[in-house]
């Protein structure tokens, strides 16, 4: 039987830092679908392996 992972969530601040992006920007793409994250209340909050696999396919499509 496989295990389930629990996923590796990061808030707006933490994403922030892991793309060296402003705040204000991880908003904007939320807002224009760019980017997917999950609201647990009032926070938003962001799969790291979800993260690391889009930044994998922008990369592949330059």
């Amino acid at each position: 039987m496989k295990k389930k992972r629990i996923p590796r969530l990061m808030d707006v601040d933490e994403l922030a830092d892991y793309l060296c992006l402003k705040k204000q920007t991880i908003y904007n793409w939320l807002h224009l679908k760019k980017i997917v994250g999950i609201k647990i209340g009032k926070v938003w909050r962001f799969d790291r392996d979800y993260i690391d696999d889009w930044l994998k396919k922008c990369s592949n499509k330059n």
